[in-house]
């Protein structure tokens, strides 16, 4: 199988790559950790103006036409530079909605203002009792003659201080944790009854709790099916998973690399620490689990497309086991290698590895991930 990328998708890499090496250096991020909601306007503009937000959208939709490989590309470099601008939620889980389940008169009013940057979206779904599950859904949503009424609420939403509209999953029949009877929504974010609680997360992004008290939305809000819009919700979150595998390699990828750096520039006993050889042995180790992760990051961007959603379940799964895995391990030895340095809030490597923590823990840490292709009679 031929993974080298085409001449198109070279000029990508190379332009996202220049861009985020011009406006997105350490010491900017955190500039732009202290704007409203945690990110700059300005840059996501100019991820507009670069085209990177239309990527996946078709032409006939205003975008770009591109595939899985070009998200991989983009989230590579976003998990490199450490940005913190809403590209999963927005282009990746919002986009993915409208793609995949939107009307035509909902992908005609969404669609081109995600491109051109005028409009942002928070995925609304983790609940407190609801884990990694994503059938477990509380919120619920009543039909009324001209639309529906959405109660419940919504923990740790990613964008849910500055989105334009919530990607809200809401329960319109059965019990808790049954898979039919869950719908999506698309709610405005200045819907009446809406509240926030924003804050800060340990990778520097921000999230917000969001509490829907009888919010009203008309028939136009649903997206899909609205008896059995789980599996509309499996493959969006899939498609997520998969664009934080790249992400993810794109941080391990820094981190070895600022590791090494720093073997190199480190001097102990009169000699730099890259000489000695068990230092050596680590930095390779931590090269082998780069390259798996890389590997796996690579399946599962093509598992995306794969027909049978079993079978694209089971692969994503196995791939974010492998990320948590070599994310855990070249975080820990990143850290320690760096010794108290990698530890201060003054050095890039720690926050990588605070990204990568959280990255794990998104949609599925490794453990869940390890039960769902067990389940499937796979092996690992």
């Amino acid at each position: 199988m031929d993974f080298e990328l085409s001449d198109e998708q070279r000029i990508l890499k190379e332009s996202v790559d220049d861009l985020l090496a011009d406006v997105y250096r350490f010491e900017q991020r955190r500039k732009y950790m202290k704007e409203k909601g945690g990110w700059s306007r300005a840059i996501w503009s100019r991820l507009a103006q670069q085209g990177l937000l239309g990527l996946p959208f078709l032409e006939a939709d205003g975008g770009f036409g591109a595939g899985a490989v070009e998200t991989l590309i983009v989230m590579e470099a976003l998990g490199r530079a450490l940005v913190l601008e809403p590209y999963l939620p927005t282009v990746v889980i919002g986009g993915g909605f409208l793609r995949h389940g939107g009307s035509a008169a909902q992908k005609a009013a969404h669609i081109p203002s995600i491109v051109n940057g005028s409009r942002t979206f928070a995925f609304a779904q983790l609940e407190k009792s609801s884990r990694y599950n994503l059938n477990d859904v509380t919120t619920s949503a009543k039909k009324k003659a001209d639309g529906w009424i959405i109660n419940g609420e919504k923990l740790i939403v990613r964008n849910g201080e500055n989105a334009d509209a919530f990607i809200v999953t809401a329960r319109t029949s059965g019990t808790q944790r049954e898979r039919c009877g869950i719908a999506v929504f698309l709610v405005p974010a200045t819907a009446k009854h809406i509240s926030k609680s924003s804050y800060a997360m340990q990778d520097g992004l921000h999230a917000a709790d969001v509490v829907l008290n009888g919010v009203e939305v008309g028939a136009e809000a649903a997206i899909g099916d609205v008896d059995n819009g789980l599996p509309l919700i499996e493959r969006v979150v899939d498609e997520a998973r998969a664009a934080l595998c790249a992400e993810a390699v794109g941080l391990m990828d820094e981190s070895l690399k600022m590791t090494v750096q720093y073997l190199k520039a480190r001097k102990q006993f009169g000699v730099t620490i890259a000489s000695f050889q068990s230092l050596q042995h680590r930095a390779a180790d931590m090269f082998v689990a780069l390259e798996q992760a890389r590997s796996m990051s690579m399946f599962a961007t093509m598992a995306t497309a794969f027909a049978d959603p079993t079978e694209r379940a089971r692969s994503i799964a196995a791939a974010k086991v492998q990320i948590g895995r070599s994310g855990k391990f070249i975080g820990q030895q990143s850290i320690q290698l760096h010794g108290g340095i990698g530890m201060t809030m003054e050095a890039k490597i720690g926050h990588c590895f605070k990204r990568l923590t959280m990255i794990e823990h998104t949609f599925g840490d490794a453990d869940y991930h390890v039960r769902r292709v067990s389940e499937s009679g796979a092996l690992l």
